[in-house]
């Protein structure tokens, strides 16, 4: 604890935060106000006990896996000390990766629900600034994510006892992941600004977040080792330049700082060399640069709601959504006009119209999906280049990626159906409308499916790409359609339910992800636990081959790879050795694969629809 203390003092953040927090200094009445109304919301307290759970959880299963019982004192210590740097090792990841996303979600709102309930205006005629509520809006839910982090301070100080795990590794880890958080927080808030809807700023953030950590390192990276050699400049990994470029990418990413330090802890000198001070603070002045920018911006749209302005300037593309004038089309006498044809389904139209991610029109939309497969095509060549192109894991890789990302997305985009328009106030109109609620329901559920179809594309043209080339056998296309399908249909019926279940966007999109969590994360490390306590792998193995990962790793590890491409279809086989806390290697035809595949179907399709009529029992409840 003192030497905790000390790296306080040196780093100066005791004195940094006293006068931030100060009360009338930075953050100003907006950080008392919204710690007061934190203090009395519920859910607050339940994603702190759902942390606790699920921190608790894979400490439990770390543990177990690592620690042995029975031997000599001497085997046990020794073991001991591999089992608190596990346990630690744990509990960091787990808080790195959890705390990003919980940031991402929480500030998603942070400003939009001022500007579009026009009280930011309210504001600028009171002696608060643009600074205080832009800072104020960071710090009050970034010290509910602050508390999470104390939370596991306990743990680790008392698992470090074990020996195996410095002091400088807990700090640093801790300083990474705050910095990490702020860094996400802070292009959340950003984008609350200009977005009305939480899963465009959500969509948006993770977007950002995913091109600067991996597609920009990896583009620049696979452009450096492959074009420039042939222009004669740096031909080698070994020069100055790349080593510079090396460094430089890596102290921008926290994911490569946090895994070198873990590194570093588990086998000392093993990792490259890094600086996580630099790291910390090249993170801080970006997120000092994103919140100078949302002052701006901030500045500029409560004086525009203060006085009432209407901006006609040529420049309104670069205003908010909400201030921008709105455009008409001329009729063919010569009128104005903003009439449009209603086609097909009422409900899918109106959601259609908008823009991919609002904010963004349609245009920057197919820029952004072209730049994304020009980014692929390079990975493409650059695994080609490593002669791993025909290899059965790297199929397996893209498509764990692509399924992930349409999951998230579709998790995003079904939880905000109903709860944008409950929070825009044009849901009492929806009601009122002739369209019944089996209409509105499948209205939506159509939407939210046909906006996740980008991202679904992205893994078919994958598949359908590598099937003509030889690398991927053409009965995996059949497989993944059944995989994607009961995916969208459950998790489109739970996110329905969940929309109309609670008022909030944010609400709904966090329980989403927790029915995902407890399914596909939280499930199968407890039935671990107990086929461990019980001998038993029967349970386990049977629950993992309905999960969604452990589907797509089966079947691209079957059907993948040029040799697997080349095989009769009676030939395929599915090995399980691969799969988490099997017990043994299993095989199976393809038979039995697509049997596995079209139960798990029925089952969660079943629950999907479950879910649906729930959604529709609760539809016009809880109106206004």
């Amino acid at each position: 604890m003192v030497g905790a203390l000390k790296h306080i003092r040196l780093f100066g953040l005791e004195r940094v935060l006293s006068t931030a927090l100060k009360r009338g200094s930075l953050t100003g009445p907006i950080f008392d106000k919204e710690l007061r109304v934190s203090s009395r919301r519920r859910r607050h307290y339940v994603l702190r006990s759902v942390y606790v759970l699920l921190l608790t959880v894979f400490v439990a299963v770390v543990w177990l896996s690592v620690a042995e019982y029975g031997g000599n004192a001497a085997l046990q210590q020794s073991r001991m000390a591999a089992a608190g740097k596990r346990v630690v090792m744990t509990v960091v990841l787990f808080q790195f990766i959890a705390t990003q996303a919980l940031a991402v979600i929480m500030l998603s709102t942070s400003i939009s629900d001022e500007i579009y309930h026009r009280t930011l205006g309210l504001l600028m005629t009171t002696p608060i600034n643009s600074p205080q509520i832009v800072l104020g809006k960071l710090f009050s839910k970034l010290l509910q994510l602050i508390l999470l982090l104390g939370i596991t301070l306990p743990i680790l100080a008392i698992v470090r006892l074990f020996g195996g795990v410095s002091v400088e590794y807990v700090l640093s880890s801790f300083y990474i992941t705050l910095t990490a958080v702020i860094f996400a927080g802070s292009l959340s808030l950003f984008g609350s600004i200009e977005n009305r809807r939480a899963y465009a700023v959500i969509i948006r953030t993770v977007f950002i977040l995913g091109s600067l950590y991996f597609v920009l390192p990896g583009a620049i990276m696979a452009v450096w080792g492959i074009l420039l050699p042939r222009f004669g400049l740096f031909p080698t990994a070994r020069s100055l330049g790349s080593a510079g470029l090396t460094v430089a990418l890596t102290h921008l990413n926290p994911f490569y700082v946090i895994w070198a330090a873990t590194r570093e802890m588990l086998s000392p000198g093993s990792a490259p060399v890094f600086s996580w001070p630099v790291h910390c603070a090249v993170m801080l002045g970006a997120s000092a640069l994103v919140l100078g920018r949302s002052v701006a911006v901030v500045r500029r749209v409560a004086l525009r709601q203060a006085t009432g302005q209407l901006l006609l300037r040529p420049n309104v593309t670069k205003l908010p959504r909400a201030d921008r004038p709105r455009k008409t089309r001329k009729r063919d006498d010569g009128s104005r006009g903003s009439v449009k044809r209603v086609q097909g389904l009422p409900v899918v139209w109106k959601e259609l119209r908008a823009p991919f991610i609002e904010g963004v029109d349609n245009w920057n939309s197919y820029l952004g999906l072209a730049v994304t497969v020009l980014a692929l095509l390079v990975t493409y060549l650059a695994t080609a280049r490593e002669g791993a192109l025909d290899e059965n894991f790297t199929h397996v890789s893209y498509a764990l990626l692509f399924v992930f990302m349409g999951s998230v997305f579709n998790i995003v985009f079904s939880a905000t159906r109903i709860t944008t328009e409950k929070e825009s106030q044009t849901w009492p109109l929806l009601l009122v409308t002739p369209l019944s609620d089996w209409e509105v329901l499948l209205g939506k559920a159509v939407s939210s499916f046909r906006r996740c179809l980008p991202i679904w594309g992205l893994l078919a043209g994958h598949v359908f790409l590598f099937t003509l080339v030889g690398y991927i056998h053409p009965i995996a296309i059949f497989h993944l359609l059944i995989v994607v399908a009961w995916l969208s249909c459950f998790i489109t019926g739970a996110g329905l339910y969940f929309s109309t279940r609670f008022r909030r966007t944010t609400s709904a999109v966090v329980a989403s992800f927790s029915l995902a969590l407890a399914l596909w994360a939280v499930g199968p490390i407890l039935a671990g636990l107990l086929s461990a306590a019980a001998n038993r792998g029967d349970p386990i193995e049977k629950y993992l081959w309905t999960h969604p990962a452990v589907q797509t790793e089966l079947l691209m590890a079957g059907a993948g790879g040029r040799r697997n491409a080349n095989l009769p279809l009676n030939a395929l086989d599915y090995g399980t050795e691969h799969v988490m806390f099997h017990m043994g290697r299993e095989t199976f035809d393809v038979h039995r694969m697509t049997a596995i595949l079209t139960v798990t179907a029925f089952l969660y399709v079943l629950a999907g629809m479950l879910f649906v009529w729930r959604a529709k029992c609760r539809l016009r409840r809880s109106v206004f």
